[in-house]
């Protein structure tokens, strides 16, 4: 289980995991590392966090928001924002459903896609800012984001439709079980729980409903789920779970 817990977390990070500790692990079983989808979280945002609180004394609190949501993007490699871009980009362009997907496939980017980071980006760093000048405790509130980003993805796989014939979100979309659902979900409701207590554990609710939402209505256009929507969930889950403590 540990080899699949850091094969998970080199898969969804860019973090120096040893190749000793993630090798081995053959692609059918990457689809049970979907309960470490909230471990890798917590840990993404707790580093965050620690810029956060390293640069807020000496920096300010705006700068201090800005430079953690950049180590965030970067501990990521962009993977999750490019597949915000990409969904953005393919069903703004109201085109048809194979004409989505297509646009979803081009590595350039679009003018739908750069709005949709500009926005996602600008409105996490003005958040935070907005949490931390109200007094919010930072550091549990971005490991609680985080962890709910990758909890709620889940609701993108589970039952759901491969919108392509192949690609990454394949690992994942529609080979889900329920009880790895379930688990996923838990875990991600107890850390929200213990981290952020009645707030963090509402402001989780509120990112499933939301998530949930983003889940059907991608699947009325695009007619399924890919790796790219997968990714512009977890972007959009930690930005309204933030949005959530306000």
């Amino acid at each position: 289980m540990m080899r699949l817990f850091f094969a998970t977390l080199a898969f969804m990070s860019r973090l120096p995991v040893p190749a000793r500790l993630s090798q081995g692990v053959e692609t059918e079983r990457y689809v049970r590392g979907v309960v470490f989808f909230p471990l890798a979280g917590a840990l993404l945002g707790a580093l965050s966090g620690v810029v956060f609180l390293a640069l807020e004394r000496g920096c300010g609190t705006p700068l201090a928001a800005l430079f953690s949501v950049l180590a965030l993007a970067l501990l990521t490699g962009g993977f999750h924002l490019d597949g915000l871009a990409d969904t953005c980009d393919g069903v703004f362009s109201t085109r048809k459903r194979e004409r989505m997907l297509e646009i979803m496939r081009d590595s350039r980017l679009g003018t739908h896609g750069g709005l949709g980071l500009i926005f996602v980006l600008l409105g996490k760093v003005l958040v935070v800012n907005e949490l931390a000048l109200r007094g919010g405790h930072m550091l549990p509130a971005l490991v609680c984001a985080c962890v709910a980003g990758r909890s709620a993805c889940v609701l993108l796989m589970y039952r759901q439709r491969y919108a392509r014939q192949e690609g990454l979100g394949n690992l994942f979309i529609g080979k889900v079980t329920g009880m790895q659902s379930a688990i996923t979900l838990a875990i991600g409701a107890l850390f929200c729980a213990l981290l952020g207590q009645t707030a963090g554990l509402i402001a989780f609710a509120l990112t499933l409903v939301a998530v949930y939402l983003l889940a059907l209505a991608l699947k009325r256009t695009l007619g399924g789920q890919t790796g790219d929507t997968l990714g512009a969930a977890i972007e959009l889950g930690e930005f309204i779970f933030l949005l959530a403590l306000l």
